[in-house]
């Protein structure tokens, strides 16, 4: 179970063998720590010491962000014991075949999934340029397939991810003065929300990470450097298009999401009215989203980020706009819409059954482990069908 706490000023505490989220005399949740595998605080949530224990008693990843989304750290379980698979890791850093062999993997998964959902574009919203662009990621392929070394293959990826970007504003019924991917802070909705969705979608490859005894720090594709969860970036590539951009699209093209559910924050915070009715729509019935991936039609077919997109939130100057945010029902009807996405199910071949997307993130970092111990000769990336 993952439970998101979003009501500000509100405190956990433990009751008896479960924890308890107040404010003031009020009880908002009962969270069973038996059945809970991470606990996301946003913003003003307190934790009283009790609860802290519980939470680590049980090894449950508790994540911290803002209010409005940004990662800022995390208690997670103990560390993974098997030294011999850390050393593995670092040691393949050195690599000159394998480090290059595992980062195109990577990196075709993501450039595929884009082509893909940009003639999915084409197709539903009637938007010839974007079946263009699609072409031109997929003349990417064959020179990416060619590279020897990494920085080749972080160019493709930095040209595909910008043709990317160039043809997703064609999949909305209306952009939202959404033009490129903008991060640092992102200045209109749709970046806005896409942010929001990348650090869901990194916290649970963490987890899932962790779960297979990685160590998130070693990876290829995104630059080792102090504090930086570079596998865990490699890892969300091939998920970026399939959960994140896809829902995006489905929250906005639905009507989810609304104009009136954003504010601009200026130097002080911003106020506004949302105005959305209680019960949204179902994101499953996006055409373009295709959130059951159960879409039998024939597919035709930024430099990597550097920094987490826990940086979204970032000092206005660097843009000289201010960031665009979440009113917060509107924030909350993202989160139900991401869950949902992550209960899909849809037949992974290397798994050769149905998974959810929540378990296919799980199932590819254990993959991502075989490969590491020469168990598997290619990492398979997930791909949009």
């Amino acid at each position: 179970m993952i439970v998101y706490v979003k009501t500000q000023g509100a405190r956990i505490v433990k009751e008896g063998r479960h924890l308890v989220v107040k404010k003031g005399d009020g009880i908002y949740n009962t969270l069973f720590t038996y059945k809970l595998k991470q606990l996301l605080l946003f913003g003003n949530i307190e934790i009283t010491h009790n609860a802290l224990c519980q939470l680590m008693q049980y090894n449950i990843d508790t994540v911290f962000l803002t209010r409005y989304g940004r990662y800022l750290g995390r208690l997670a379980p103990p560390e993974s014991k098997n030294v011999f698979l850390h050393k593995k890791q670092y040691l393949l850093l050195e690599d000159s075949v394998f480090g290059p062999r595992i980062a195109r993997s990577i990196v075709i998964g993501k450039l595929t999934n884009m082509a893909t959902l940009l003639l999915r574009i084409k197709r539903t919203r009637k938007q010839p340029y974007a079946g263009v662009l699609a072409g031109r990621i997929h003349d990417l392929l064959p020179k990416l397939t060619a590279a020897d070394n990494i920085d080749s293959v972080r160019g493709y990826e930095g040209r595909g991810s910008a043709l990317f970007f160039e043809g997703l504003r064609y999949g909305f019924i209306n952009p939202h003065n959404f033009n490129k991917r903008v991060r640092r802070p992102p200045t209109d909705p749709v970046n806005s929300v896409l942010s929001l969705l990348y650090t869901f979608l990194m916290n649970r490859v963490y987890a899932a990470v962790r779960i297979a005894g990685l160590d998130p720090y070693p990876g290829f594709l995104h630059t080792i450097d102090y504090g930086r969860y570079s596998l865990v970036l490699d890892l969300m590539e091939e998920f970026r298009t399939i959960i994140a951009d896809t829902l995006t699209l489905s929250l906005f093209n639905l009507h989810i999401l609304k104009q009136d559910d954003f504010y601009i924050e200026k130097s002080v915070e911003g106020t506004s009215v949302s105005n959305n009715p209680e019960n949204a729509a179902d994101v499953s019935k996006d055409p373009i989203g295709l959130i059951s991936m159960d879409n039998t039609e024939e597919a035709e077919f930024d430099l990597p980020e550097q920094r987490m997109e826990a940086d979204a939130e970032a000092v206005p100057a660097i843009t000289g706009k201010y960031p665009v945010k979440l009113e917060a029902n509107a924030f909350k009807r993202v989160i139900d819409a991401f869950e949902k996405k992550l209960t899909t199910s849809f037949y992974h071949p290397p798994a050769e059954r149905q998974l959810t997307f929540g378990d296919a993130i799980i199932f590819q970092a254990g993959y991502y482990r075989k490969v590491i111990e020469g168990e598997a000769d290619v990492y398979q990336p997930v791909l949009l069908k």
